[in-house]
Protein backbone atom coordinates (compact mmCIF):
# COMPACT_ATOMS: atom_id res chain seq x y z
CA UNK A 1 0.00 0.00 0.00
CA UNK A 2 2.92 2.09 1.15
CA UNK A 3 4.38 1.97 -2.42
CA UNK A 4 1.49 2.62 -4.66
CA UNK A 5 0.71 5.82 -2.75
CA UNK A 6 4.55 6.02 -3.18
CA UNK A 7 4.07 5.72 -7.21
CA UNK A 8 1.19 8.01 -6.79
CA UNK A 9 2.22 10.98 -5.17
CA UNK A 10 5.43 10.70 -8.01
CA UNK A 11 3.32 10.39 -10.73
CA UNK A 12 1.33 13.34 -9.36
CA UNK A 13 4.26 15.32 -9.40
CA UNK A 14 5.25 15.00 -12.87
CA UNK A 15 2.06 15.54 -13.81
CA UNK A 16 2.15 18.49 -11.77
CA UNK A 17 5.36 19.57 -13.30
CA UNK A 18 4.31 18.85 -16.67
CA UNK A 19 0.70 20.68 -16.17
CA UNK A 20 2.92 23.76 -15.13
CA UNK A 21 5.12 23.65 -18.00
CA UNK A 22 2.60 23.55 -20.55
CA UNK A 23 0.78 26.28 -18.64
CA UNK A 24 3.76 28.65 -19.38
CA UNK A 25 3.97 27.37 -22.68
CA UNK A 26 0.50 28.84 -23.24
CA UNK A 27 0.97 32.08 -21.47
CA UNK A 28 3.99 32.31 -23.72
CA UNK A 29 1.85 31.40 -26.50
CA UNK A 30 -1.10 34.12 -25.73
CA UNK A 31 1.81 36.77 -24.74
CA UNK A 32 3.42 36.25 -28.43
CA UNK A 33 0.23 36.96 -29.57
CA UNK A 34 -0.89 39.69 -28.19
CA UNK A 35 2.06 41.92 -28.63
CA UNK A 36 2.40 40.47 -32.22
CA UNK A 37 -1.07 41.87 -32.85
CA UNK A 38 -0.85 45.19 -31.19
CA UNK A 39 2.70 45.40 -33.72
CA UNK A 40 1.27 44.46 -36.77
CA UNK A 41 -1.74 46.69 -35.91
CA UNK A 42 0.79 49.50 -35.18
CA UNK A 43 2.56 48.59 -38.26
CA UNK A 44 -0.37 48.69 -40.29
CA UNK A 45 -1.40 52.60 -39.15
CA UNK A 46 1.92 53.47 -39.49
CA UNK A 47 1.91 52.63 -43.31
CA UNK A 48 -1.37 53.58 -44.05
CA UNK A 49 -0.32 57.49 -42.49
CA UNK A 50 2.62 57.42 -44.70
CA UNK A 51 0.46 56.45 -47.93
CA UNK A 52 -2.07 58.82 -46.86
CA UNK A 53 0.66 61.41 -46.49
CA UNK A 54 1.69 60.70 -50.16
CA UNK A 55 -1.40 61.03 -51.64
CA UNK A 56 -2.19 57.64 -52.35
CA UNK A 57 -6.08 56.89 -53.31
CA UNK A 58 -7.83 56.00 -49.95
CA UNK A 59 -9.12 52.85 -51.33
CA UNK A 60 -5.71 51.48 -51.81
CA UNK A 61 -3.85 52.53 -49.15
CA UNK A 62 -7.10 50.38 -47.27
CA UNK A 63 -6.43 47.60 -49.32
CA UNK A 64 -2.58 47.86 -48.65
CA UNK A 65 -2.48 48.22 -45.02
CA UNK A 66 -5.02 44.95 -44.18
CA UNK A 67 -3.16 42.59 -46.25
CA UNK A 68 0.17 43.97 -44.28
CA UNK A 69 -2.07 43.45 -40.95
CA UNK A 70 -3.00 40.21 -42.39
CA UNK A 71 0.34 38.61 -42.95
CA UNK A 72 2.25 40.33 -40.09
CA UNK A 73 -0.79 38.07 -38.17
CA UNK A 74 -0.08 35.13 -39.99
CA UNK A 75 3.15 35.15 -38.88
CA UNK A 76 2.61 35.63 -35.05
CA UNK A 77 -0.25 33.20 -34.95
CA UNK A 78 2.70 30.62 -36.37
CA UNK A 79 4.98 32.04 -33.62
CA UNK A 80 3.05 31.45 -31.05
CA UNK A 81 1.99 27.86 -32.43
CA UNK A 82 5.92 27.23 -32.10
CA UNK A 83 5.91 28.37 -28.57
CA UNK A 84 3.61 25.46 -27.11
CA UNK A 85 5.76 22.66 -29.31
CA UNK A 86 3.19 22.30 -32.56
CA UNK A 87 5.50 21.68 -35.54
CA UNK A 88 4.85 25.04 -37.96
CA UNK A 89 7.33 23.47 -40.56
CA UNK A 90 4.49 21.13 -42.33
CA UNK A 91 2.05 23.90 -41.90
CA UNK A 92 4.19 25.92 -43.70
CA UNK A 93 4.56 23.66 -46.27
CA UNK A 94 1.64 23.28 -47.27
CA UNK A 95 0.97 26.88 -47.31
CA UNK A 96 3.32 27.56 -49.86
CA UNK A 97 1.97 25.17 -52.15
CA UNK A 98 -1.24 26.26 -51.56
CA UNK A 99 -0.05 29.46 -52.44
CA UNK A 100 1.42 28.32 -55.78
CA UNK A 101 -1.36 26.66 -57.06
CA UNK A 102 -3.13 29.92 -56.53
CA UNK A 103 -0.71 31.92 -58.15
CA UNK A 104 -0.77 29.56 -60.88
CA UNK A 105 -3.82 29.75 -61.15
CA UNK A 106 -4.40 33.33 -61.05
CA UNK A 107 -1.23 34.67 -63.03
CA UNK A 108 -2.86 37.41 -64.48
CA UNK A 109 -4.55 38.47 -61.36
CA UNK A 110 -1.12 38.79 -59.47
CA UNK A 111 0.31 40.53 -62.55
CA UNK A 112 -2.52 43.02 -61.70
CA UNK A 113 -0.94 42.87 -58.38
CA UNK A 114 2.48 43.60 -58.74
CA UNK A 115 1.52 46.64 -61.22
CA UNK A 116 -0.37 47.85 -58.54
CA UNK A 117 2.11 47.77 -56.00
CA UNK A 118 4.30 50.06 -58.88
CA UNK A 119 2.31 52.27 -59.48
CA UNK A 120 1.82 53.07 -55.81
CA UNK A 121 5.53 53.08 -54.87
CA UNK A 122 6.52 54.70 -58.21
CA UNK A 123 3.51 56.77 -58.95
CA UNK A 124 3.50 57.87 -62.36
CA UNK A 125 -0.11 59.42 -61.59
CA UNK A 126 -2.55 59.73 -59.14
CA UNK A 127 -5.95 60.05 -58.70
CA UNK A 128 -7.53 63.14 -60.47
CA UNK A 129 -4.94 63.18 -63.07
CA UNK A 130 -5.41 63.10 -67.13
CA UNK A 131 -3.34 60.16 -68.71
CA UNK A 132 -2.61 58.27 -72.05
CA UNK A 133 -2.10 54.53 -70.02
CA UNK A 134 -3.40 51.35 -71.24
CA UNK A 135 -4.61 52.50 -74.64
CA UNK A 136 -7.50 54.43 -72.60
CA UNK A 137 -7.03 58.39 -72.61
CA UNK A 138 -8.85 59.79 -69.57
CA UNK A 139 -9.25 61.19 -65.91
CA UNK A 140 -8.07 58.61 -63.20
CA UNK A 141 -11.03 58.34 -61.18
CA UNK A 142 -9.66 55.48 -58.70
CA UNK A 143 -6.55 53.71 -58.38
CA UNK A 144 -7.07 50.09 -56.86
CA UNK A 145 -4.56 47.06 -56.20
CA UNK A 146 -6.12 45.05 -59.43
CA UNK A 147 -7.47 47.75 -61.62
CA UNK A 148 -7.38 51.84 -62.45
CA UNK A 149 -10.63 53.60 -63.20
CA UNK A 150 -10.90 56.09 -65.55
CA UNK A 151 -13.42 58.70 -66.79
CA UNK A 152 -13.24 59.39 -70.62
CA UNK A 153 -13.69 63.21 -71.63
CA UNK A 154 -17.50 61.97 -72.47
CA UNK A 155 -18.29 60.75 -69.45
CA UNK A 156 -17.47 56.59 -69.91
CA UNK A 157 -15.92 55.14 -66.90
CA UNK A 158 -13.46 52.35 -68.31
CA UNK A 159 -11.76 49.89 -65.52
CA UNK A 160 -8.26 49.27 -67.49
CA UNK A 161 -5.96 46.55 -65.31
CA UNK A 162 -3.31 47.41 -63.77
CA UNK A 163 -0.78 45.44 -65.68
CA UNK A 164 -1.92 47.01 -69.09
CA UNK A 165 -1.14 49.86 -67.99
CA UNK A 166 2.57 49.14 -66.44
CA UNK A 167 3.17 47.47 -69.54
CA UNK A 168 3.39 50.30 -72.31
CA UNK A 169 3.81 53.73 -72.11
CA UNK A 170 2.10 55.83 -69.77
CA UNK A 171 1.50 59.38 -70.70
CA UNK A 172 0.65 62.06 -67.76
CA UNK A 173 -0.97 65.63 -69.44
CA UNK A 174 -1.46 66.96 -65.72
CA UNK A 175 1.99 66.46 -64.00
CA UNK A 176 3.25 69.40 -65.75
CA UNK A 177 1.71 73.05 -64.97
CA UNK A 178 2.39 74.17 -67.98
CA UNK A 179 1.84 72.80 -71.70
CA UNK A 180 2.39 73.92 -74.92
CA UNK A 181 -0.28 74.49 -77.35
CA UNK A 182 0.79 73.00 -80.79
CA UNK A 183 -1.34 74.10 -84.08
CA UNK A 184 -0.62 73.62 -87.48
CA UNK A 185 -2.12 77.28 -89.51
CA UNK A 186 -2.15 76.57 -93.27
CA UNK A 187 -2.64 79.70 -95.75
CA UNK A 188 -2.76 79.97 -99.66
CA UNK A 189 0.51 81.06 -101.65
CA UNK A 190 -0.78 84.13 -102.64
CA UNK A 191 -2.28 85.19 -99.50
CA UNK A 192 0.11 88.03 -97.41
CA UNK A 193 2.64 85.57 -95.17
CA UNK A 194 3.59 88.78 -93.46
CA UNK A 195 0.07 89.89 -92.36
CA UNK A 196 -1.02 86.16 -91.62
CA UNK A 197 1.92 85.90 -89.00
CA UNK A 198 1.01 89.35 -87.22
CA UNK A 199 -2.64 88.08 -87.03
CA UNK A 200 -1.64 85.06 -85.75
CA UNK A 201 -0.04 86.96 -82.90
CA UNK A 202 -2.41 89.55 -82.09
CA UNK A 203 -4.44 86.30 -81.49
CA UNK A 204 -2.18 85.29 -79.03
CA UNK A 205 -1.30 88.48 -77.07
CA UNK A 206 -4.80 89.47 -76.92
CA UNK A 207 -5.77 86.15 -75.13
CA UNK A 208 -5.06 86.65 -71.44
CA UNK A 209 -4.62 82.77 -70.88
CA UNK A 210 -1.62 82.69 -73.06
CA UNK A 211 1.35 82.84 -70.93
CA UNK A 212 3.86 85.38 -71.65
CA UNK A 213 6.84 83.36 -70.29
CA UNK A 214 7.84 81.28 -72.16
CA UNK A 215 7.16 83.36 -75.07
CA UNK A 216 4.73 81.61 -78.28
CA UNK A 217 6.05 81.49 -81.31
CA UNK A 218 4.47 81.69 -85.47
CA UNK A 219 6.91 80.23 -87.45
CA UNK A 220 7.08 78.81 -90.67
CA UNK A 221 7.20 75.26 -90.76
CA UNK A 222 6.95 73.87 -94.31
CA UNK A 223 5.95 74.82 -97.90
CA UNK A 224 3.68 72.26 -98.58
CA UNK A 225 1.94 71.03 -101.75
CA UNK A 226 -0.87 73.51 -101.36
CA UNK A 227 -0.24 75.41 -98.05
CA UNK A 228 2.37 77.43 -96.59
CA UNK A 229 2.31 76.01 -92.82
CA UNK A 230 2.88 78.08 -90.00
CA UNK A 231 3.85 76.66 -86.27
CA UNK A 232 1.97 78.31 -83.85
CA UNK A 233 3.07 77.40 -80.48
CA UNK A 234 1.92 79.86 -77.53
CA UNK A 235 2.26 78.65 -73.90
CA UNK A 236 -0.62 77.74 -71.22
CA UNK A 237 -1.26 76.68 -67.65
CA UNK A 238 -2.54 72.95 -68.28
CA UNK A 239 -6.24 73.36 -67.19
CA UNK A 240 -6.33 75.98 -70.48
CA UNK A 241 -4.96 73.50 -73.10
CA UNK A 242 -8.14 72.90 -74.44
CA UNK A 243 -9.83 76.00 -73.86
CA UNK A 244 -7.12 78.13 -75.93
CA UNK A 245 -6.78 75.54 -78.50
CA UNK A 246 -10.14 75.31 -79.87
CA UNK A 247 -10.38 79.35 -79.22
CA UNK A 248 -7.77 79.80 -81.20
CA UNK A 249 -8.72 77.61 -83.74
CA UNK A 250 -12.21 79.37 -84.23
CA UNK A 251 -10.50 83.03 -84.12
CA UNK A 252 -7.90 82.06 -86.91
CA UNK A 253 -10.70 81.35 -89.06
CA UNK A 254 -13.00 84.39 -88.55
CA UNK A 255 -10.39 86.48 -88.61
CA UNK A 256 -8.51 85.22 -91.54
CA UNK A 257 -11.63 85.38 -93.78
CA UNK A 258 -11.95 88.62 -92.13
CA UNK A 259 -8.71 90.04 -93.85
CA UNK A 260 -9.01 87.86 -97.08
CA UNK A 261 -6.49 85.52 -95.73
CA UNK A 262 -7.39 82.01 -97.99
CA UNK A 263 -7.14 78.75 -96.19
CA UNK A 264 -6.88 76.37 -98.78
CA UNK A 265 -8.10 72.62 -98.50
CA UNK A 266 -7.42 69.47 -100.82
CA UNK A 267 -9.32 69.92 -103.86
CA UNK A 268 -9.34 67.46 -107.12
CA UNK A 269 -10.00 69.23 -111.09
CA UNK A 270 -12.00 66.25 -113.15
CA UNK A 271 -11.30 67.14 -117.17
CA UNK A 272 -13.60 65.36 -119.81
CA UNK A 273 -12.26 64.36 -122.61
CA UNK A 274 -14.48 64.20 -125.70
CA UNK A 275 -13.75 61.46 -128.32
CA UNK A 276 -14.43 63.03 -131.79
CA UNK A 277 -14.47 60.15 -133.96
CA UNK A 278 -17.00 58.03 -134.28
Amino acid sequence: MEQITTLFEGNHELLLGYSLKILLQVIAAIFIFYIGRMMARAISRFIERTLVARAVDKAVVAFVASLIYAILLIATVLMALSQIGVQTTSFIAILGAAGLAVGLALQGSLANFASGILIILLRPFKSGDFIDAGGVSGTVDKIEIFQTMMRTPDNKRVIVPNAQITGGPITNYSSEPLRRVDLVIGISYDSDLRKAKQILEDILKNDERVLPEPEASVKVAALADSSVNLNVRPWVNSADYWGVYWDTLEKVKLIFDEQGIGIPFPQMDVHIKKDTQE
